[in-house]
């Protein structure tokens, strides 16, 4: 008890520093520049009284969502069969290394292209941004996995396909959950990209439609709720990982204390 009362109070003295400089910068800057507290929660409201706000919030989680969801169950089988297939690992490795150094935003107007400016193109955007994290960490899981606990368990008569399921697949899971912890922030970032170019609905269209405006009491709203969306999500499945995946070695993402 002791240890957690300790960590609230320096949360919220650290929020306190956080808002005091923030506000002593507004001060100096302006709020034209940057908009302090009380003016961004003073947009904030302007913002949920028209109901525009909490559209666009539900509006981008759908979006991130929906392609994180479908990008990591494509992800997660490739990453197996690249893994456990030797033939399939040698041509798709190279491949793999290449292309995921390409950022999800500069396929963006190929995506308007090819699915149009309509809700596929983004999610298409989304799960891109989402399947060679996932694809690569379990990968890097499957080649991660003890050779003795394969012969154990081929020795014990085992076929490929039980090995792949009670011995591939349970040692593998820490490596998918984490590929699919770090693919949620780059699908965040992939759809604010999206929404500032090709959407008229979405934070990203928020912050980028703003400053026609110059509002940037409008912006700093869209930059909170991002990290807020961001923040509890995170934490949302981290609490699921450890709930449902302990088993497998998934623990909590609370930093470990000395």
């Amino acid at each position: 008890m002791k240890l957690l009362t300790h960590k609230w109070v320096s949360v919220v003295l650290l929020w306190l520093f956080v808002i005091a400089v923030w506000q002593i910068a507004a001060g100096i800057y302006g709020p034209d520049i940057i908009p302090g507290p009380v003016a961004t929660w003073n947009g904030a409201v302007e913002l949920l009284e028209d109901g525009s706000l909490l559209s666009y919030i539900g509006i981008s989680f759908y979006r991130v969502f929906v392609g994180w969801v479908l990008g990591s169950l494509i992800a997660i089988p490739l990453g197996l069969i690249i893994g456990r297939v030797a033939i399939v690992r040698v041509f798709a490795e190279p491949f793999l290394n290449f292309i995921r150094f390409i950022p999800p935003i500069a396929f963006i107007t190929l995506f308007l292209v090819w699915f149009g400016i309509g809700e596929q193109s983004k999610i298409a955007l989304i799960m891109y941004a989402t399947l060679f994290i996932v694809m690569m960490n379990t990968l890097t899981g499957v080649l991660a996995v003890e050779e003795d606990k394969v012969r154990a368990a081929r020795s014990l008569g085992a076929s490929e396909w039980q090995i792949l399921i009670y011995v591939v697949i349970p040692a593998t899971v820490p490596y998918m959950f984490t590929g699919i912890r770090l693919a949620m922030g780059t699908s965040y970032m992939a759809i604010i990209g999206a929404e500032m170019i090709a959407a008229n609905e979405g934070l990203g269209y928020l912050i980028w439609n703003s400053r026609l405006f110059f509002r940037t009491d409008w912006i700093f709203v869209g930059l909170i709720c991002l990290g807020l969306i961001g923040f509890f999500t995170d934490r949302l499945v981290g609490l699921l990982g450890k709930k449902l995946l302990y088993r497998y070695g998934v623990v909590s993402s609370e930093p470990i204390r000395r």
